[in-house]
């Protein structure tokens, strides 16, 4: 008896080492979830203008990298709004041009136009006084050798003379009105500078309009959730496909509980669900600053009074020390089970 006593007891005694010795291997050091999954960037492709979809150049599910043709929408109506930008532009430029050179033939004559009236009026003026003398001098000598025909002759010189005068001055009026006619003809040309402007704007719209019938691919990935076929209307941001880039990171959702010792850096080992034999290693990116119920679309209200409490999750963000092998068929949300060595 006291034998058998004994071997039970040294049996304990291996069976208690064992599980310690596996405590501490596996277990101790360790938080673990099998609430992970593959995420990588998915690109959303949406048409940025209306029209029938001419070509289709992808299928499901197809590789493709960066600036590869996608959709080509139908361009007729787009090259034909180019066509009327450009014309409209060089109208408007011909305009400008046009006005530009009437305003620098206003600046020179303007100017002398004034010289000109100006000369006018003194050259009236200096008849006008000379008429005048002329007939002041008859109308004293009346009568003595000035005959009334001869007066009379001189008074009508004067009263001519009067009259240059003043169509000389009111040619110098008009003629000053020149600093305003230069001044409306440069703001005319300003004016048309602008429609210039705005007609290049136009046929810069025009033009990206008709870029934008061509669809490319912002990056590398894969096509994936393909809504769009050959002959369909499509308008602005409408989804036509995704795409989904080849760069895979885990996230996964640890229980509040299992927070206490991780740390960025840590290393993470991970096992795929769907290659049991595949091991994957990497290290710990960032700790999401919160839960995921409380980050979601609609967080859960406790409205009613009574409280349940429930352990809650945090995403934690892994980096992969390796991206796999692109012959695996792995993909965004794909399950993963995560395995944190926190010691």
């Amino acid at each position: 008896m006291k034998k058998n006593g004994v071997r039970i007891l040294l049996i304990a005694l291996i069976f208690c080492a064992g599980g310690s010795i596996y405590y501490k291997q596996e277990v101790a050091g360790k938080e673990t979830t099998d609430d992970a999954r593959f995420e990588s960037n998915i690109v959303a492709i949406s048409a940025k203008v209306t029209g029938y979809v001419k070509e289709l150049k992808v299928r499901d599910n197809q590789t493709v990298h960066a600036g590869d043709l996608l959709v080509v929408i139908d361009p007729t109506d787009y090259k034909i709004a180019v066509n009327k930008a450009q014309a409209a532009l060089e109208a408007a430029q011909a305009q400008y041009e046009q006005a530009t050179q009437n305003l620098a033939a206003t600046k020179v004559s303007g100017p002398s136009s004034v010289e000109a009236a100006q000369a006018a009026v003194a050259a009236a003026q200096a008849d006008l006084d000379h008429t005048v003398k002329d007939a002041e001098r008859n109308r004293k000598l009346k009568g003595i050798i000035a005959s009334a025909r001869e007066i009379d002759q001189s008074n009508a010189a004067e009263k001519m003379a009067q009259a240059r005068l003043e169509e000389a001055k009111a040619s110098l009026r008009s003629a000053e009105t020149s600093t305003q006619t230069i001044a409306g003809a440069d703001a005319g040309t300003r004016m048309l500078a602008a429609q210039v402007d705005g007609k290049k704007a136009e046929l810069a719209t025009a033009k990206e309009n008709l870029d934008d019938t061509n669809i490319v691919a912002p990056s590398d990935g894969k096509i994936t959730s393909r809504t769009v076929e050959i002959g369909a209307f499509v308008q602005p941001g409408q989804a036509l496909m995704a795409i989904s880039n080849p760069k895979l990171w885990v996230v996964a959702d640890f229980k509040e509980t299992q927070l206490e010792h991780m740390q960025v850096g840590q290393p993470v080992d991970m096992h795929i669900d769907a290659f049991p034999q595949l091991v994957l290693t990497g290290k710990i990116d960032s700790i999401q600053a919160g839960t995921g119920a409380r980050l979601s679309l609609f967080p859960p209200e406790n409205a009613t009074g009574n409280f349940v409490k429930v352990v809650q999750r945090v995403p934690v963000k892994v980096a992969l020390d390796e991206q796999p092998d692109t012959a695996l068929a792995l993909a965004p949300g794909m399950s993963v089970e995560a395995t944190v060595h926190v010691k």
